[in-house]
């Protein structure tokens, strides 16, 4: 099931996406958040509503984040594809290396922008704003110490993360945070598929484009820790929630990584896409 949170009018709705629109939830949840904590029960309720309301045109509502005000901030890996993990060694003048454990940090909940909305750029804050492509997943069980034998029960479904990344502030602030965490770096969706539609998430193919040319292209099974390690290193000592989103890394390909570099400018469309998740497009903006 391909759920959407929408605006319809002045209102915002959780949604099932069918081919003919979108079927409203209301009577299931009044957000998404809300949907997964209720379960499998909830899930089974939306199912039959998905299957039997009516759809409303999808050119008639607009589409915004899954999840649009995450309860925590957003959990990233860092250098999770081999070829991305060597492009940024080089590209900051170091020894190509792989990291021996998850490299983990975050984004903040401002950061989150909608499927087809405008990112800023603004030239007095970064001049390396940077795209990544990457395969998300949000917890739908929360725990904590989670065997890496379990952990894919813990999770709700999947989207897409366009890991948007001031290069310039990284270098500066020696660390991600800063520099992956400007006001709309973190545009999500275009909806979230649910965890049995995606029964081997390693033949995901992931790819991103930037005004039709193809920047990067790879597979979720090249990840060089995977989802269940991820989920059990993290939730190691941690309590994971319900509902925390989890992006899990980008190929290589990136702006910083090219000779000579290339970041994005005002007018430059870039579309984010992963095999049975759609389409995350936005364009960027002068501020």
């Amino acid at each position: 099931m391909r759920l959407v949170t929408y605006r319809d009018g002045n209102r915002t709705h959780v949604g099932a996406l069918r081919e003919d629109g979108v079927v409203a939830l209301d009577a299931v949840a009044p957000d998404m958040l809300t949907l997964i904590d209720g379960g499998a029960a909830a899930l089974a309720q939306a199912r039959t509503l998905a299957a039997e309301g009516q759809a409303i045109p999808l050119a008639d509502v607009t589409l915004l984040a899954p999840i649009p005000r995450p309860r925590q901030n957003v959990i990233c890996l860092g250098m999770n594809y081999v070829e991305h993990a060597y492009e940024s060694e080089r590209a900051r003048g170091r020894e190509p290396r792989l990291p021996q454990h998850p490299v983990f940090f975050t984004k903040a909940v401002t950061t989150i922008a909608n499927p087809e909305e405008d990112v800023p750029l603004d030239p007095a804050v970064t001049a390396q704003l940077d795209y990544e492509v990457e395969l998300a997943f949000i917890i739908g069980t929360g725990g904590k110490n989670i065997a890496k034998e379990t952990a894919m029960d813990h999770i709700f479904g999947y989207t897409i993360v366009n890991d948007l990344s001031a290069r310039d502030l990284q270098n500066q602030h020696l660390q991600f945070f800063k520099g992956k965490s400007l006001d709309k770096s973190c545009p999500i969706g275009p909806y979230i598929l649910t965890a049995d539609e995606v029964p081997d998430v390693a033949k995901l193919g992931l790819r991103l484009r930037v005004n039709g040319e193809t920047r990067q292209e790879s597979f979720a099974g090249d990840l060089i820790f995977d989802i269940p390690t991820i989920i059990a290193t993290f939730s190691h000592g941690t309590t994971i929630e319900a509902g925390t989103i989890f992006s899990t890394g980008t190929p290589s390909g990136v702006g910083m990584g090219r000779t000579p570099p290339e970041y994005l400018n005002p007018g430059d469309l870039v579309e984010a896409e992963i095999d049975k998740l759609g389409v995350l497009r936005n364009r960027i903006v002068a501020a």
